[in-house]
């Protein structure tokens, strides 16, 4: 299972601003906006959806057009309320909980927006599935469940699991089958639902470190039942940790676009010390790269950030609910050589920046 760096990706990241912050008189904000996704509308508009956290760390996910100055660029947004609660027993525990950080990608095969996102439930994080035709009201699917696989003598079931998003077409399944493919990162550690748990690791995986996995739903399946966007099959390991930047964990960012070389999306890399005991993590550091798939087998690698394109370094990036974060779950493009991303700054607000090609 072991992965290697391959060639550092032709991109580089601009910032552009603070494009959105807590209002103080709303009481769904105030622990921070944060980590959002984002989707043309069929009226041509730009929305984003962002995590919008109340007091005692309940999530929600909100609307907001996104407004563009003279040139283009995101300047600012305007709220249009939110589009998803913690209603399920699955999306609600005691110390708060939610729906988190959700990623949206439009299938043109299904005619719908499908938004994935992490259900912060009773056993923690759990990857869920809701759907759209218009992007105000969504269809919960439910929880996504994997199957068991025997060669990796484990039950990804079992796990907690968070960053979540679909790729925007059908692609080659490992069993050749056309297929809707997810990336997601389940966590090992099981110590915090049972002391003594440990951390039970599928077979071949000699590192506990969570990394970026990818699953597979045949488009056959799909087309019968919406459902079976839940219903994932096929596991495999896209990426672990390999640079000091990334020496906790990494995970997945932003749902993946084409590009001429495969599939672009943006991850996270988290660096620092982990406080068992806290919810919210004041020692951590999360930087940003960008990772190339294969284009024929979505789940190997051809590129690689050897170093970050994105790291906290401006005040609202260090500050905050968590400081030194940067976490990029958004990339809209703009023109074949240059997009917009959209990331969340220390967990308090939301970024803009812009990603060009360099080469």
């Amino acid at each position: 299972m072991e992965r290697g760096l391959i060639t550092q990706p032709a991109y580089a990241m601009e910032r552009l601003g603070v494009l959105m912050s807590a209002n103080p008189d709303d009481p769904l904000e105030a622990w921070g906006v944060l980590n959002p996704a984002s989707a043309r509308g069929r009226d041509g508009d730009l929305y984003l959806f962002p995590r919008l956290v109340a007091a005692g760390n309940v999530s929600r996910v909100g609307r907001a057009r996104v407004i563009c100055d003279s040139a283009g660029v995101p300047r600012s947004v305007e709220r249009l309320g939110v589009v998803l609660e913690p209603e399920e027993t699955w999306e609600k525990n005691g110390l708060g909980g939610g729906v988190e950080d959700p990623r949206i990608t439009f299938l043109p095969t299904l005619d719908r927006y499908v938004m994935a996102y992490a259900a912060y439930g009773p056993l923690g994080p759990r990857a869920a599935v809701a759907v759209s035709y218009d992007l105000i009201t969504w269809e919960r699917l439910g929880p996504t469940s994997f199957s068991y696989e025997s060669e990796l003598g484990a039950d990804l079931q079992l796990y907690p699991n968070k960053d979540v998003m679909f790729f925007p077409e059908p692609v080659a399944g490992p069993d050749g089958q056309l297929s809707y493919a997810m990336l997601h990162r389940p966590m090992w550690d099981l110590t915090w639902i049972r002391e003594g748990a440990g951390e039970p690791l599928p077979r071949g995986l000699t590192d506990p470190r969570p990394g970026i996995w990818i699953s597979y739903t045949p488009v056959a399946a799909v087309e019968a039942d919406v459902r079976a966007l839940t219903r994932l099959t096929h596991h495999r390991l896209v990426a672990m940790p390999e640079q000091s930047w990334e020496a906790l964990k990494i995970g997945g960012g932003t749902a993946p676009v084409r590009v001429p070389e495969g599939w672009l999306t943006l991850f996270h890399g988290v660096a620092g010390e982990f406080v068992r005991e806290s919810v919210l993590q004041p020692k951590v550091r999360y930087a940003a790269g960008a990772l190339i798939l294969d284009a024929k087998d979505v789940a190997q690698v051809i590129a690689r950030s050897g170093r970050p394109l994105l790291e906290p370094e401006l005040a609202e990036e260090r500050e905050g609910i968590v400081p030194n974060v940067v976490f990029p779950t958004a990339l809209e493009p703009v023109n074949d050589n240059e997009a917009f991303v959209f990331y969340g700054m220390a967990d308090s607000r939301i970024g803009v920046a812009r990603l060009r090609r360099i080469a």
